[in-house]
């Protein structure tokens, strides 16, 4: 399996793992969104909690010039402690939520 390949279905498995996560309170359900043309990833939280209405990203990733491109992560289960565990080297991930001056401090790739 190349590389690709197996970066994309890392994150189809984290993602449905973290999908599989119950929730503690509410009427709330996880969504895997990929999106496998744009190598686009996406796990939706949506339902309802009480009177109040969920419908937002839990996490976010792209595969973007052969790396992995966090774009945001609302866990708190760091998504990049996965993907290390999966055997994705830090070079190869990018912490797009940061501003590119504050990557190169972060130990993992700029871009």
């Amino acid at each position: 399996m190349d590389r690709l390949t197996g970066y994309r279905q890392i994150l189809r498995n984290i993602l449905e793992d973290y999908a599989r996560l119950p929730f503690s309170h509410g009427q709330i359900r996880s969504e895997v969104v990929i999106d496998p043309d744009h190598d686009h990833y996406e796990l939706m939280n949506v339902g309802w909690d009480g009177h109040r209405r969920i419908h937002g990203p839990a996490l976010h990733l792209d595969i973007i010039d052969g790396k992995i491109w966090v774009q945001y992560d609302g866990t708190d289960r760091p998504v990049v402690e996965e993907l290390e565990a999966a055997g994705v080297p830090k070079d190869d991930i990018v912490l797009a939520f940061h501003p590119p001056s504050v990557r190169k401090l972060t130990g993992y790739a700029v871009g």
